[in-house]
């Protein structure tokens, strides 16, 4: 699961599903069976493509969260579903995505302090190709260049 998740990652995330399903298929079989699944499992793993990109993206969040940059919560964002939140402007002008444009609302959700950042930035191997591709069709319908 540590290959699949930390080495393969976005490139095939059927891998950890695959990984998860080997090693569920073990526990109810057993062994010598529990070798078939472990064998087409470690088969696919091995020969799937690669990208830790998820990996960096997830270490370098982290590291500016405890670096503090990470910011406040922006009010649109925050819980609205109390006594009193409306009053404070938590949730206001927060947008659904599912109500906006192909599903893709013009709303910021960094905090100020990480404006701009850009974490996770996906390889052309394997399905990260596909998200690749996806992320850029998100930027072009919010009008912003690569950042």
């Amino acid at each position: 699961m540590i290959l699949a998740s930390e080495d393969i990652g976005m490139a095939d995330p059927q891998g950890l599903v695959i990984a998860q399903a080997a090693a569920d298929a073990v526990t109810f079989i057993g062994m010598p069976e529990g070798r078939i699944p472990l064998a087409e499992a470690t088969t696919y793993l091995a020969t799937a493509p690669k990208s830790n990109r998820s990996y960096r993206a997830i270490d370098a969040a982290i590291a500016d969260v405890r670096a503090g940059k990470a910011g406040v919560v922006p009010q649109h964002l925050r819980d609205a579903h109390y006594a009193g939140a409306e009053r404070i402007g938590h949730g206001k002008s927060y947008v659904y995505s599912h109500d906006a444009p192909g599903g893709v609302a013009h709303q910021e959700y960094l905090p100020d302090s990480l404006r701009g950042s850009r974490y996770y930035q996906p390889t052309e191997y394997g399905f990260e190709r596909t998200v690749t591709d996806r992320m850029a069709r998100i930027r072009d319908m919010l009008g912003r260049d690569g950042s």
